[in-house]
């Protein structure tokens, strides 16, 4: 299957594989048409760049324009993993893949059909998360097949992802290194690596991003998400409780609260890592059953539920 789905992506097709974090959505990153295809099929806009996944440094370094000491540093203690680095790219790599401008970013995936498919390929593969845009991100291969269906050549299963949310995106372009995109590795891990970290530009309207997951809406369900506080929670059940008698279908996702009793509610892990985990799994899930609004007690604000809170408050930004 991995020697099939080598040859679709040299002959330009799309391919959707696991990766540690979540199902991407591959092509070759060199071939514009391909690429072209990716943001067709997810409807994605052109302002919003894809990541290039490569098997290993040294085909991170040919695509890249410089290599500073860090990339090294961060590459050794992350690679294959969840961390993605954003640098000055060669010409090779097509406008197309970068939203026109002058920087890549760039990966290792960890798992073993993800690096088995680069390796047998032979090419960088421009793979974002393998989805419609702004919806909720795979972490099956059945929610790629309910996501996208047809528009995909082939879907690899490789089974639950372990992660369960995106990579860190890290910019090493300037001065001082800015975290794009919070992930599971924070700057906790990265600091001592690449020094303080500044806090990125923010983006808006139809500016081209320099990394993807910068979008005002992001990662949502079909159904409507809301956030609400502990202080608001008393509200918040008996507002559920009204919804139910009307006949609509209401999920909760709990983290500290008491169960109230009566409503349909989804104990979440209390450590960031494992509520990460099992996110987006639990929130297609209540798409699945059909669920009209659900609403999710906000996580901490601890830095290590930066990534959590980041996807949440995507998901619940109104179209």
């Amino acid at each position: 299957m991995i020697g099939r789905a080598a040859e679709i992506l040299r002959r330009g097709g799309l391919v959707a594989f696991p990766t540690e974090t979540v199902y991407g959505l591959g092509a070759n990153a060199l071939d514009i048409d391909a690429v072209e295809r990716v943001y067709a099929a997810k409807g994605r806009p052109a302002y919003n760049p894809l990541i290039v996944h490569v098997a290993d440094e040294g085909a991170a370094r040919s695509l890249v324009s410089e290599w500073p000491e860090h990339a090294s540093r961060v590459a050794r203690a992350f690679w294959p993993g969840p961390v993605t680095i954003v640098l000055r790219k060669r010409d090779l790599i097509p406008a197309v893949v970068t939203a026109g401008l002058d920087a890549v970013a760039l990966r290792v995936p960890a798992h073993p059909i993800a690096l088995a498919l680069l390796r047998a390929a032979g090419i960088p593969l421009a793979a974002p998360s393998a989805n419609r845009s702004t919806e909720l991100s795979p972490t099956t291969a059945q929610h790629v097949e309910r996501s996208l269906g047809a528009r995909v050549d082939l879907i690899l299963d490789g089974g639950p992802t372990q992660v369960g949310i995106e990579s860190t995106v890290l910019d090493l372009r300037g001065p001082r290194p800015s975290i794009l995109r919070p992930g599971i590795i924070g700057a906790r891990e990265l600091e001592p690596l690449v020094g303080p970290l500044a806090a990125p530009n923010a983006t808006r309207h139809e500016i081209p991003r320099p990394s993807p997951g910068m979008l005002d809406r992001h990662y949502a369900p079909r159904a409507r998400l809301a956030l609400f506080d502990a202080s608001e929670a008393e509200r918040i059940f008996a507002e559920t409780r009204v919804l139910m008698a009307r006949g609509v279908r209401v999920g909760m996702l709990l983290v500290h609260l008491d169960d109230p009793g009566g409503l349909e509610i989804v104990r979440m892990p209390s450590d960031a890592v494992g509520y990460a985990q099992r996110l987006y799994a639990t929130l297609h899930s209540l798409d699945e059953a059909g669920c009209d609004v659900i609403f999710v007690e906000r996580v901490p604000n601890g830095p290590e539920w930066l990534a959590a809170r980041d996807r949440l408050e995507r998901a619940s930004t109104p179209n």
